[in-house]
């Protein structure tokens, strides 16, 4: 004989769902009969002692209050980290604000990603140019028809930057003889360019640059770096 019998209660299983939906339709069941939770017994969700109803619902609580916290630290960090961002950007904007050739324009590019950016793996690629720079480690100078600038035309199609991880080929053709030791990059397309250009940024770091991140800004950045070239 179960203990069900024994106490003279059903012996028929019990359907949890309808005490359920009857304990929604019924919130104020516990103010009718609050005796009951005194009787009510919760197994504690981390040690497995026995706690009240009451203590079960102020554990809940106080998870929740843990949780809220969290979230809020973390948009807490991300704010401040736009803030860090956005003051970057300012700084790359008078940079080149300053400048009036496009010589002096990618000096400031350079001198800014590595001293404001903390990027010290950029390249930038330019497709026929009509200037009379020099090629550098920096400057990359090319023909629109190379097959190695040819393969990221779905890049300049798509116009957005694009983070994460490239083909080894395309890695190797950035970065040279640095290209094995680049962990992540972001390509930022120069699509105001005609042809367009090609702004890579590397680090050794595979994290830094992920394909989760926003690239609202890099597109700002695009679009300053396209315009400032586009001076004598």
């Amino acid at each position: 004989m179960t203990s069900n019998t024994a106490q003279g209660l059903r012996s028929d299983p019990i359907d949890e769902q309808l005490i359920a939906q009857y304990l929604q339709q019924n919130p104020d069941l516990f103010d009718r009969h609050p005796q009951l939770l005194t009787r009510l017994r919760l197994q504690h969700p981390r040690n497995g002692t026995t706690i009240s109803l009451i203590e079960r619902q102020v554990d809940v609580l106080r998870e929740k209050h843990a949780a809220l916290e969290l979230q809020l630290a973390e948009f807490v960090r991300m704010a401040r980290a736009n803030d860090a961002l956005a003051d970057k950007i300012h700084r790359f904007t008078r940079r080149l604000l300053r400048t009036s050739t496009r010589t002096q324009a990618l000096v400031q590019i350079e001198a800014s990603l590595r001293e404001d950016f903390d990027t010290y793996h950029a390249v930038l690629v330019l497709a026929d140019s009509a200037g009379s720079e020099a090629p550098s480690r920096f400057l990359r100078l090319v023909s629109g028809s190379d097959a190695q600038y040819k393969s990221f035309e779905s890049l300049f199609a798509s116009a957005k930057p694009r983070c994460g991880q490239v083909r080894d080929s395309q890695r190797d053709f950035l970065f040279g003889n640095e290209a094995a030791g680049i962990g992540s990059l972001a390509l930022i397309p120069l699509c105001a360019m005609k042809p367009p250009g090609l702004l890579a940024l590397g680090s050794v770091d595979r994290d830094r640059f992920h394909p989760g991140m926003s690239t609202e800004f890099l597109a700002r950045m695009a679009e300053l770096i396209a315009d400032a070239l586009a001076r004598p």
